[in-house]
């Protein structure tokens, strides 16, 4: 399956509560940090949800 990478740019405060717990399931919990995770269709909905939060990149 395809990785990528996730890394939250921006605060979370002001988001809902569904976008943190969102975050929280991908498993970021501050700002700068990253992780890589594998793109299914669930963690593709997750993704789009807090798509302003963060940023993705593919990983090879």
């Amino acid at each position: 399956m395809a990785k990528v990478k996730i890394t939250q740019i921006k605060s979370r405060s002001g988001a809902t509560k569904r976008q943190i717990a969102n975050l929280v399931s991908l498993g970021i919990h501050r700002i700068h940090q990253s992780v890589e995770v594998e793109v299914t269709p669930v963690t593709k909905g997750m993704i789009e949800k807090v798509l302003h939060l963060v940023t993705v990149e593919e990983v090879k």
